[in-house]
């Protein structure tokens, strides 16, 4: 379940994954959602190109760590690529 992130106060969260697209960012919402996983989005700014670099905002997904692996691999399971430092 979308929470805001205020909900998790002082927790630790990670990153699992940038949304580059509104679709991908949708779609993904169900899919957590689906999977009864509660987490954060935030909009944020990532670099994205490659001859010509640009700053763009996308929308940065967050677990708790302790769900982080199981979320990663549901992912996986429907065709997307958890962000990996």
């Amino acid at each position: 379940m979308k929470r805001e992130p205020d909900f998790f106060q002082d927790l630790e969260m990670d990153l699992l994954y940038i949304g580059k697209r509104l679709r991908d960012a949708q779609k993904l919402e169900g899919i957590l959602d689906a999977a009864s996983f509660e987490y954060a989005v935030e909009p944020d700014t990532y670099h994205g190109g490659v001859v010509f670099r640009t700053e763009r905002v996308g929308a940065f997904f967050y677990v708790l760590p302790e769900e982080l692996e199981r979320a990663r691999l549901v992912l996986r399971e429907n065709g997307f690529k958890p962000y990996q430092l």
